[in-house]
């Protein structure tokens, strides 16, 4: 193949060129769109700048009518369509001349070898994979509106776009003709529409993944509330609550009860065995690790009995026939109930107990204590909001202590307890620990110090001797203040604040050990 006409600063295979600027003409481009609107506009300003036009079915049909030349891509690669359109620009000589570095000599021998030219621009919408579910497609009409050939071609022409322009977007045809018309597609470009190329098939992504999900879950009988529609998707690959074993008999599980059982699982997972976390509302209300499970059981209902009433417990550890038989005595009634293994005869006792224990949902879930690791998102209105989970608790927080009062003798494993249950709250979070055991916890509310009112109040008499964990730093001294004033003795919380010394010296002048740790557990 001859060099480019173009002056080149490398020798370089028809179509390719080392730029000496980040204005990259357009020598070759492909057009492949599903939604057509403006795309023979934006032909037409590639035809007029001298680019070779590459196409497929419906777009070149398009084209060719508004008699523009073009090359049909079978015609390009040598290799004819096949499989009712399945395969057509899944070739070499496709994503070479998009993936190929202008500024690598290999690259461009290996182009020059194989007879592979330079794409500079790709144009490509997706099938309409969201538009044919939405609409009630049937299975068979949904999976071919699966783009793959598409997403390949704009993930190679995005990775390579300090050479190549992509477009995804009918809204940029404008702005790519007006450069094209001034010779070339700038770098600045280029990044931005990689940038949105990525987005998009990851979103494209997203929505097949999901569709795959709901197909292998169940719906529910509904959501929050009666008027909202609610499922359980589990993951692809069956981890944490998606391999869960519900038992037989008992109610089928809510959508409620489903973030219940995950706030009480993740929050049991920062606990060693064995461990009891019982939760209200997805917030702890009561919590405890000892010998046995039996005995954690108890002093965790008894941490809040009057909100552990209704309640979704996980239990770290096997529940056995004495865990049975306290959860079975009367003034308890649970809604859900999850451990890593049932003895037979617990779920027997169980299941013949209380009129409850026939509608209790038992959930055997063998990952309980595993590391959680995973991305989590939520949907707000338009988009979606990622972040890696929270894997760091109290446990293994580095403990400073900031003031001039020492951690009392004995209460350090309370304090690591009470900051890694602070995780678990709704922000702003205090919680009171006492003795190996949650007994007072404020959540949710507007300012820290009226968490910290609501943890004493819930605690009552306990308070005196408490220790208190709080998931971000205290902004004033009123919150600690408050909390020394019903007999915490010491008090652990990230830091940070402009006020961190004047908090701190409040602490000092009650004789309150104050701690920090350097980590913030905001949950909202």
């Amino acid at each position: 193949m001859t060099s480019s006409k173009n002056t080149c600063v490398l020798e370089a295979p028809e179509g390719a060129t080392a730029m000496t600027s980040d204005r990259n003409p357009v020598r070759r481009a492909l057009l492949s769109v599903f939604y057509k609107d403006g795309v023979v506009e934006l032909a037409k300003a590639l035809h007029a700048s001298g680019a070779e036009l590459l196409s497929t079915g419906g777009t070149m049909r398009a084209l060719v009518d508004a008699g523009l030349p073009v090359t049909e891509v079978a015609d390009y690669t040598g290799f004819p369509e096949m499989m009712d359109g399945r395969v057509k620009t899944l070739h070499p000589m496709i994503h070479g001349g998009l993936l190929a570095r202008r500024d690598d000599e290999g690259h461009l021998a290996s182009m020059e070898e194989h007879g592979i030219g330079a794409i500079d621009l790709v144009c490509v919408n997706l099938y309409p994979f969201e538009e044919t579910v939405a609409g009630g497609g049937t299975r068979e009409e949904i999976i071919e509106k699966i783009d793959i050939g598409g997403p390949s071609m704009l993930r190679s022409a995005a990775k390579n776009h300090d050479s190549v322009a992509v477009v995804c977007d009918p809204g940029d045809y404008g702005r790519i003709a007006e450069e094209i018309n001034n010779g070339g597609t700038t770098l600045a470009t280029r990044r931005s529409l990689a940038a949105k190329v990525f987005a998009r098939t990851g979103e494209y992504d997203a929505a097949i993944g999901q569709w795959f999900a709901q197909e292998q879950g169940a719906s529910l009988r509904y959501g929050e509330n009666p008027h909202q529609t609610a499922g359980f998707y589990p993951d692809a690959i069956c981890s944490g609550l998606g391999a869960a074993e519900v038992l037989p008999g008992g109610k089928e599980l809510s959508y409620n009860n489903w973030l219940d059982l995950d706030g009480a699982v993740c929050a049991v997972n920062d606990l060693p065995s064995p461990a009891v976390i019982v939760v209200k509302h997805t917030n702890p209300c009561g919590a405890s690790f000892g010998d046995n499970c039996a005995d954690a059981l108890e002093r965790a209902w008894n941490g809040d009995p009057l909100s552990a009433f209704g309640s979704v417990i996980a239990v770290h550890g096997t529940f056995d026939k004495a865990c049975a038989e306290y959860l079975t005595s009367p003034g308890h009634f649970v809604e859900v109930l999850a451990a890593n293994d049932f003895e037979p005869e617990a779920v027997e006792i169980l299941r013949n107990g209380p009129k409850w224990g026939a509608n209790l949902r038992i959930v055997k879930l063998e990952s309980i204590g595993s590391e959680r690791n995973q991305l989590e998102a939520r949907r707000v209105w338009g988009g979606t909001l990622a972040q890696g989970s929270d894997d760091l608790n109290g446990f293994t927080a580095d403990f400073n202590v900031a003031g001039e009062v020492a951690i009392p003798d004995g209460r350090e494993a309370d304090l690591r307890l009470a900051q890694t249950l602070a995780k678990h709250l709704k922000s702003n979070a205090i919680c009171l620990v006492k003795n190996g055991s949650l007994v007072g916890a404020g959540a949710g509310q507007m300012s820290r110090v009226d968490s910290a009112e609501i943890a004493v109040k819930k605690a009552g008499d306990r308070a005196q001797g408490s220790v208190a964990g709080s998931d971000a730093f205290f902004p004033f001294p009123d919150g600690p203040e408050a909390l020394a004033d019903a007999g915490i003795v010491a008090i652990c919380q990230p830091g940070g604040s402009v006020k961190d010394a004047e908090v701190t010296a409040a602490c000092d002048a009650k004789g309150v050990a104050m701690v920090h740790t350097g980590t913030r557990h905001f949950k909202h």
